[in-house]
């Protein structure tokens, strides 16, 4: 798809959710809330939506699967497109993430049918992990979308309820974000080991948080635009990724070094929990990205179970080197919750000393 200057910016701004909204569930990677182990985690998110006032329905391949989802891009591409053709649809919520969505590009970039759709109906659209690519390709399209929260990992929280934290991240989507502050939570959550239906009713194991938002380097108060999610899952970050890497490219999913200069990177590690050496090596591809060149701060998601927390800090001043970019390190998004929703393209006020982020406009 060519490309003109005005569609490297975000131009199309979705309506907050209100109370009556239908929303989509969607799976654009992993399939596997269509699997007869997992009908609890979806009865439990089908419950907490409507708790919210909002009609939840299925896109109609997004039960069939994991085995059918992982074999037919295709119709995980159909699905988006007849959401976003869906006007009584208002929202879209990724059902989880995955490994391999980057596989729905060329049925959705060389659609002009889909380009028109997400351009003439704009839709609140959610999802964090592999659903960066899906970001990085609705952005390049000019929507602004939301990182931070998924069906399975958030909405049909096995407790019964959504963590309180992300509660209250999710219900500031019915108003406009311009003024919303994230703070650091109280508490953190370590990854659930048993998500059966033996498991429902229970509280995942939680910790005081005793860090909060830590400054590794730089000025404590900066202000940017915000831009990325969880770079493990951008596939033009290495090379060696073949179609992943062609496709990411052909359709010019990832940001151009331009487009990163005055930006917030935020930034998280996945569920995998690299080792240190290999996080250093994505951050070595977003320098020869030329991401680090102009941005004016880093925001870094706090580590799954604090994996490699004290590593990780290490990594990260001396992968960007320049020492004048402020990078604040264990804010509340990305795989360990609670997870916080930010906004792509939102312009944020990041205040380290006071232990928030102010989204501005």
């Amino acid at each position: 798809m060519a490309l003109n200057n005005n569609e490297k910016t975000i131009s199309l701004i979705p309506e907050p959710l209100k109370k009556g909204d239908k929303v989509a569930v969607i799976c654009l990677s992993s399939g596997v809330i269509g699997e007869p182990y997992c009908a609890h985690e979806k009865e439990l998110g089908l419950r907490c939506l409507r708790r919210f006032g909002l009609e939840p329905v299925f896109t109609e391949h997004a039960l069939m699967g994991a085995d059918y989802i992982m074999a037919h891009p295709e119709a995980r591409a159909a699905d988006l497109k007849a959401a976003f053709l869906d006007d009584s649809v208002k929202g879209i919520i990724t059902s989880i993430g995955g490994f391999e969505t980057f596989r729905t590009f060329p049925y959705l970039m060389e659609d002009e049918e889909f380009i028109n759709a997400v351009r003439q109906h704009p839709k609140f659209f959610l999802g964090f992990s592999d659903t960066t690519n899906n970001h990085f390709m609705l952005r390049r399209l000019g929507l602004q979308t939301f990182y931070g929260q998924a069906f399975m990992c958030d909405l049909a929280e096995l407790s019964g309820d959504m963590l309180p934290y992300s509660k209250a991240q999710f219900e500031s989507c019915f108003a406009p974000y311009q003024g919303r502050k994230i703070t650091s939570s109280d508490v953190w959550y370590e990854e659930r080991t048993d998500f059966s239906a033996a498991a429902v009713g229970t509280m995942p194991v939680s910790h005081r948080e005793e860090r909060g938002f830590e400054l590794l380097q730089g000025s404590a108060v900066f202000e940017g635009e915000l831009l990325a999610g969880e770079f493990e899952k951008c596939p033009q970050l290495d090379a060696d990724l073949g179609m992943q890497s062609e496709l990411t490219r052909r359709y010019s999913i990832f940001p151009t070094a331009d487009e990163w200069r005055g930006k917030i990177l935020f930034a998280e590690t996945s569920e995998v929990t690299p080792p240190p050496e290999m996080l250093r090596e994505y951050l070595a591809a977003l320098e020869r990205e030329g991401v680090f060149e102009g941005l004016n701060g880093i925001i870094v998601g706090k580590p799954l179970n604090e994996r490699y927390y004290d590593e990780y800090k290490a990594v990260w001043c001396d992968a960007v080197g320049n020492r004048s970019i402020p990078i604040v390190y264990n804010v509340n998004f990305g795989h360990a919750a609670p997870r916080a929703i930010l906004p792509y393209g939102a312009v944020a006020r990041v205040d380290a000393d006071m232990q928030e982020m102010t989204l501005l406009r």
